[in-house]
C-alpha cells in the first residue's frame, strides 16, 4: 500500500472538493466546503496563502492561470473569483450564472476564464489585466 508524501491537515474538519496544481508544481490549491481556498508549498507541506471571499456556500472548482500568477474559484453561491496567487487579494467576482458554478478553466493563453454551471451554461469571462471588471464574452445554453 502506498503512502502519501505529505499530509496536508489544515482542512481536518471540512471536505475538500477541488485541487490544482500551480504550473510549476511547486504549489497546490485545495478548496473545501468552509468556502476556503488554501495555497500549499508542495516541498514544505506549509500552508502559504489563504484565500477567503465567497458568501454562502462551498466552493466546487479551482484552477491555476498558465502562468500561475492567478487562481481562479467558482462556488455554488453563483460567483467566479479571479485571485492574485502571490498576495491573496481577490482580483475580480464574476457574476452571471443563475445557479451554482460547477467547474472553472482558463484558455491556454491565459486571457479567457471559462465556468460551468448547474444552469446548464458556459459562460467565458475575459481575465486580461486591463479588462477585469466582470464582462461576460459569450454563454454556450447548448447543455441540456
Amino acid at each position: 500500500m502506498a503512502s502519501s508524501l505529505r499530509r496536508l491537515k489544515e482542512h481536518a474538519l471540512n471536505w475538500i472538493s477541488s485541487v490544482a496544481f500551480s504550473p510549476n508544481g511547486h504549489q497546490l490549491a485545495s478548496a473545501t466546503s468552509d468556502r476556503i481556498v488554501e495555497l500549499w508549498d508542495t516541498q514544505t507541506g506549509v500552508c502559504i496563502q489563504t484565500f477567503e471571499g465567497h458568501s454562502s456556500d462551498y466552493i466546487t472548482s479551482v484552477a491555476f492561470s498558465p502562468n500561475g500568477e492567478k487562481l481562479a474559484s467558482v462556488s455554488v453561491d453563483r460567483t467566479v473569483k479571479l485571485w492574485n496567487a502571490q498576495t491573496g487579494a481577490c482580483v475580480a467576482t464574476f457574476e452571471g450564472h443563475s445557479a451554482g458554478t460547477s467547474f472553472v478553466a482558463f484558455s491556454p493563453d491565459g486571457c479567457q476564464l471559462a465556468s460551468a454551471s448547474y444552469d446548464n451554461t458556459v459562460k467565458l469571462w475575459d481575465v486580461r489585466p486591463a479588462t477585469q471588471t466582470g464582462s461576460c464574452i459569450t454563454t454556450s445554453e447548448r447543455h441540456t
